[in-house]
C-alpha cells in the first residue's frame, strides 16, 4: 500500500528539527509575525488561497527547497522560526502544483442513487480539463427495475464503454459500484489505466456485498426486502440519515433521501466469482472519507481498512466527509480527492 503523504509528513517532522523549529503545517507556522512586508507566510497562503494542504508539503533541509507533492517548488526564507516567500513565487508554484494532467474518468454510482449523484463532481472534474462519463446502469434511474441482477448492471457499463470506445480510463466505483468495477475490469482490463474504489465494497472471491455487513444489518435488509413485496429495500430515514448523510444539514439530508428510490436487493446478495479480478495487475486506489457510517467504523466492517485491505497493494487517499454528502455539498473537494487517487 502506498502512503506517500505519510512519508512526506514524517520527513517534514524530521526537517523541523534540522532547521531549528521551522514547522510546516503547525500553528506556530500559521501565525505570521515580524515578516518583511514583501513576503507572505507560505503555509497559510498555500492552504487558504490555493487549497494546497500542509500534508502535500515537505521541506528538504539538504537543498533548502520546499517541495509540493514531492517536486521542488522554491526556496523559502526562514524568519523567526517561520517560512516566508514572495507572493508571486508562491502563486507560480501553486499554479504548477494544481495543474492537472487531463484524464478520462468513468464514474459508477452506488446503491440508493442514480447517475445524477455525480453531476456536480463531474462538472468540477471537467472544469479541471478532464473528460468525464457517468453512465446510468440497469435497474436504476430511468432504467429502474426491481428485478435487476448484478450481471445486468455490469453489462450496462461494459456496453456503454464499448459503444463510446473508451480507453485509458480511470474507472471509479462508489459504494456498491466497487463490485461493478471489479467485474467490468475482468471483462475490459486493457481499457483501464487505474481502478479507484471510493468508499466502496470490495468483496473477496465468492462473496456478496451483503457479506460485508454485520449479521444484524444483513438480517434487517433481508426483512425490508421481504416486506417490500417486490424485492427492494426502502431504508427508513433515520438509518439513511445516520449511515449515508450524517454530516449533511437537515435540509440537504432530506433532499438526498427524497430522491433515493428503493434499492433492488438481488444484486446486493449475489455471490460473485472474482477469481479473475484478483489475478489482474491493474493499478488500484482506495479513497476513504473518514465520516462514512454506512458500515460500522473499525477493523472488521469499516470501508477502511476492512474493504480496502482486500486490494492487497493500493494507493490510499484519505479525506473528510461521509458516504453521500460530499458529492452534493463539496464537489470540488471530492473532485480533487478523486484526482489524487487517479494520478499517475
Amino acid at each position: 500500500m502506498m502512503k506517500m503523504n505519510k512519508k512526506w509528513v514524517g520527513a517534514a517532522l524530521a526537517a523541523t528539527i534540522l532547521v531549528g523549529g521551522a514547522q510546516l503545517g503547525t500553528s506556530s507556522f500559521v501565525q505570521a509575525r515580524d515578516a518583511s512586508s514583501s513576503l507572505v507566510p507560505v503555509n497559510t497562503t498555500l492552504s487558504s488561497k490555493y487549497q494546497i494542504a500542509p500534508e502535500r508539503l515537505y521541506y528538504d533541509s539538504s537543498t533548502g527547497y520546499l517541495q509540493i507533492d514531492g517536486q521542488n517548488a522554491f526556496k523559502p526564507k526562514l524568519q523567526n522560526g517561520l517560512f516566508y516567500a514572495n507572493s508571486g513565487t508562491i502563486a507560480e508554484a501553486a499554479a504548477k502544483a494544481n495543474k492537472q494532467e487531463a484524464m478520462t474518468f468513468v464514474l459508477v454510482h452506488g446503491s440508493w442513487a442514480d447517475a445524477s449523484f455525480w453531476d456536480k463532481t463531474a462538472a468540477e472534474l471537467r472544469r479541471k480539463g478532464h473528460t468525464v462519463y457517468a453512465p446510468e446502469y440497469a435497474g436504476h434511474g430511468k432504467l429502474y427495475d426491481p428485478a435487476v441482477k448484478h450481471e445486468d448492471i455490469v453489462k450496462s457499463v461494459t456496453d456503454y464503454m464499448a459503444s463510446k470506445n473508451l480507453k485509458n480510463i480511470v474507472l471509479v466505483g462508489h459504494s456498491f459500484g466497487g463490485t461493478v468495477i471489479q467485474k467490468v475490469a475482468e471483462q475490459m482490463p486493457d481499457r483501464i489505466s487505474r481502478l479507484v474504489f471510493f468508499d466502496a465494497f470490495v468483496p473477496l472471491d465468492g462473496q456478496s456485498v451483503s457479506d460485508q455487513f454485520p449479521p444484524e444489518l444483513q438480517k434487517a435488509f433481508g426483512q425490508l426486502a421481504e416486506a417490500s413485496g417486490n424485492g427492494t429495500i426502502n431504508l427508513p430515514y433515520p438509518i439513511f440519515r445516520e449511515g449515508f448523510v450524517n454530516t449533511a444539514s437537515d435540509s440537504l439530508a432530506k433532499s438526498i433521501y427524497k430522491n433515493a428510490k428503493p434499492e433492488p436487493a438481488t444484486p446486493l446478495v449475489q455471490k460473485l466469482d472474482l477469481k479473475k479480478f484478483y489475478s489482474l495487475n491493474i493499478p488500484k486506489s482506495y479513497l476513504y472519507l473518514n465520516s462514512d457510517n454506512v458500515t460500522p467504523q473499525g477493523e472488521k466492517y469499516g470501508f477502511h481498512p476492512a474493504q480496502s485491505s482486500h486490494l492487497d497493494q493500493f494507493r490510499l487517499v484519505v479525506g473528510e466527509g461521509d458516504h453521500m454528502t460530499t458529492a452534493y455539498a463539496q464537489p470540488g473537494y471530492l473532485a480533487q480527492k478523486l484526482y489524487e487517487a487517479a494520478r499517475k
